[in-house]
């Protein structure tokens, strides 16, 4: 005889309640699990990957090992040899390279001539002429040299006055002010320095070593005070000027990055600063400016763009929010990234197929097409082919993450990235508005890179004055080179005309601007 009994209605909703919220766990597990996946791929791809984000779409960038068969892939019509004859030839040199290479460089000529008594025939031992020349050339590379420079005037006085004059007028003979009172500081020491610095990303203890080899003893603590008195006393009228120019414009770029600053008042010495970059657009000379400061607060772009009226290209950052007069342009670098991010985050096996990752990029990727074939436009013919081609693709956009927004977790990497695009939507299409904004923030990223870079050799900044001085040392540096200017040659006119000048006078400080075309020639690059 069988005693079970048979569940009751009640047990058996009981369970059914249960294998729901069982399945619901299970979901909400492997979500997590997904999620955790994801971050170790992406974390995986950050360390190890290549830093490049082109796709398939892009234009090809052929790797070193590969080239071959990338050609064979790319022209399949083309693998078979030729089977009728084959030509040996040798390959001409081509003309007009090296040329171009060595116009602008002096020339040290060496000449080398037989003596006289080597100047006879070996056949009929007659007098031999000099029929025609061959010419080898190199490239001499002289290292940095370190010499004193004595500045000496003299004093004059009348030998009349002095036997018969109560008075006996003196006349001293003018000479250039030093660029630091009572120092072995020269204008093309402290240039010298700064270039080494922040132009090639030398640290001062590295440079400090290389002045050691050459048989001088100058202290990185005597390096920093130059470049510190140097930037502060001199080059700071002249970072102000091109603020002053930096607000005149219409279309700007900011961004931001991280800085360690060891001795501020009343902060740890791991505590975060930040180094502020503002650059210039497409419209005028280009102006580079970075700026400390402590904190990443949105008071600080408010104060220093205070007075600028116009476009600013940003990324998502809200401190840029808000900023009065101004109207923010959105990143689609930014936007692409995140996309970017989100197709690596896949499983290998999934990143050639379909996908939303897939085809968010593949929107971003169209979009760029459109720009770069706007490349050599006017700036009325971009603003109306933008809106011909660019503002339909938005819009198409634009709907379809609408209808991404609620199938994706927002945490994951595809979420940011729609999460990213609807946030951002108005900004995202403010460059529909003029022909002279862009389509990304990359100018203002391309021009923070030199400090990242530099920050990697020089790790942090030991004062919030020494910070101040890196930033103008740097702003100086980028406009000069931005301007096609050699930033040591350009630095070191400065500094030999600043102190004799009145700087008060801004006609004056436009004078050495940049673009002025009153700068002398040796501080110019050689134009190819």
């Amino acid at each position: 005889m069988n005693n079970t009994q048979d569940p009751s209605l009640e047990e058996i909703e009981s369970l059914q309640k249960r294998c729901v919220s069982l399945e619901q766990t299970i979901d909400e597990l492997k979500m997590k699990l997904a999620w955790y996946e994801e971050q170790l791929r992406l974390s995986q791809k950050r360390r190890f990957g290549a830093s490049s984000e082109r796709s398939n779409g892009d234009s090809a960038q052929l790797s070193l090992f590969d080239e071959a068969e990338a050609e064979v892939e790319a022209h399949p019509e083309a693998t078979e040899e030729p089977v009728l004859e084959t030509i040996t030839y040798k390959r001409k040199k081509q003309k007009g390279q090296r040329e171009e290479t060595l116009k602008n460089l002096p020339v040290e000529r060496i000449e080398y001539r037989l003596s006289e008594d080597e100047q006879i025939c070996t056949a009929c031992g007659h007098p031999t002429h000099e029929m025609s020349t061959e010419v080898r050339r190199e490239l001499k590379i002289v290292p940095a040299q370190v010499t004193v420079v004595e500045h000496v005037r003299f004093v004059y006085a009348c030998r009349h006055c002095e036997r018969t004059g109560t008075e006996t007028p003196i006349v001293t003979a003018p000479m250039p002010n030093p660029v630091i009172l009572g120092s072995l500081a020269s204008p093309s020491a402290i240039a010298y320095v700064i270039n080494k610095k922040y132009v090639e990303g030398m640290p001062l203890y590295r440079l400090e070593q290389q002045f050691s080899r050459q048989g001088v003893t100058l202290s990185r603590q005597t390096l920093a005070n130059w470049v510190i008195q140097g930037t502060d006393r001199w080059l700071r009228p002249v970072y102000e000027r091109l603020h002053e120019h930096l607000l005149a414009r219409r279309y700007l770029h900011a961004d931001e990055t991280p800085l360690q600053v060891l001795r501020e008042p009343e902060r740890a010495a791991e505590t975060q600063s930040y180094m502020w970059l503002y650059r210039s657009g497409r419209d005028g000379p280009p102006i580079v400016l970075y700026e400390y400061q402590p904190t990443r607060a949105r008071e600080h772009p408010a104060r220093f763009l205070s007075g600028f009226h116009g476009y600013l290209h940003v990324d998502g950052y809200v401190g840029y929010s808000d900023l009065p007069d101004v109207t923010l342009v959105g990143c689609w670098a930014h936007a692409r990234r995140k996309y970017d991010e989100s197709l690596k985050a896949l499983p290998a096996s999934d990143r050639d197929r379909p996908s939303a990752a897939r085809t968010g990029l593949e929107y971003c990727n169209r979009l760029f097409a459109i720009e770069r074939g706007l490349k050599t436009s006017s700036v009325e013919e971009r603003y109306e082919t933008r809106l011909k081609q660019s503002r339909p693709l938005l819009d198409e956009y634009f709907a379809w993450v609408e209808t991404q927004s609620g199938q994706v977790l927002p945490k994951s990497a595809l979420g940011k990235a729609i999460g990213y695009s609807m946030n951002q939507r108005s900004r995202l299409e403010t460059f529909l508005q003029d022909g002279h904004l862009e389509l990304d923030n990359n100018r203002s990223e391309r021009s923070i890179k030199p400090f990242v870079m530099g920050r990697k050799a020089w790790l942090f900044a030991c004062t919030p004055r020494g910070a101040n001085a890196s930033a103008m040392a740097y702003s100086l540096a980028e406009t000069a080179k931005e301007n096609h200017l050699n930033p040591f040659t350009y630095l070191k006119y400065l500094f030999e005309q600043l102190p004799n000048l009145d700087l008060e006078n801004r006609e004056v400080l436009d004078s050495l601007l940049p673009w002025s075309d009153r700068l002398p020639d040796e501080v110019r690059h050689p134009r190819r």
